[in-house]
């Protein structure tokens, strides 16, 4: 089971920034990285073909991605300031680990999920 996820600093900001640049709307990306001894290392955010950025809503076609075990989850933005996973994102989890930025979309307002909705350690290096 996945108890914790890391990742650089600068490859964190990376994913911030995007969110901030489509504040209102949520922003959505996949975790590209590596799940070793329950802790899932992070190396890059990736936007997905044809995703759709909305007021209250993200979402990408599932179908459209290729085939790489190197992604390892989802990432996405909660324009209301709430880092937790609502019913609609447990529903639709892809992979391993979520992570969910809040507004104002810096690293304290990141938190980390498993598959089964249970948060998890979150650290930056």
């Amino acid at each position: 089971m996945l108890l914790r996820a890391r990742v650089k600093k600068e490859i964190l900001e990376t994913f911030l920034e995007m969110c901030r640049e489509v504040f209102p709307r949520e922003n959505i990306m996949l975790i590209r990285g590596r799940i070793k001894g329950g802790c899932a290392e992070i190396k890059e955010f990736l936007i997905p073909p044809f995703s759709t950025y909305g007021d209250g809503f993200s979402s990408f076609s599932t179908f459209m991605i290729p085939f790489d075990l190197s992604i390892i989850g989802v990432a996405h933005s909660h324009p209301s300031g709430d880092a937790s996973p609502s019913n609609e994102d447990l529903n639709n989890f892809f992979g391993r680990l979520m992570l969910i930025a809040a507004y104002p979309y810096d690293s304290k307002s990141v938190a980390a999920y498993n598959s089964k909705g249970i948060k998890i350690d979150f650290t930056t290096e």
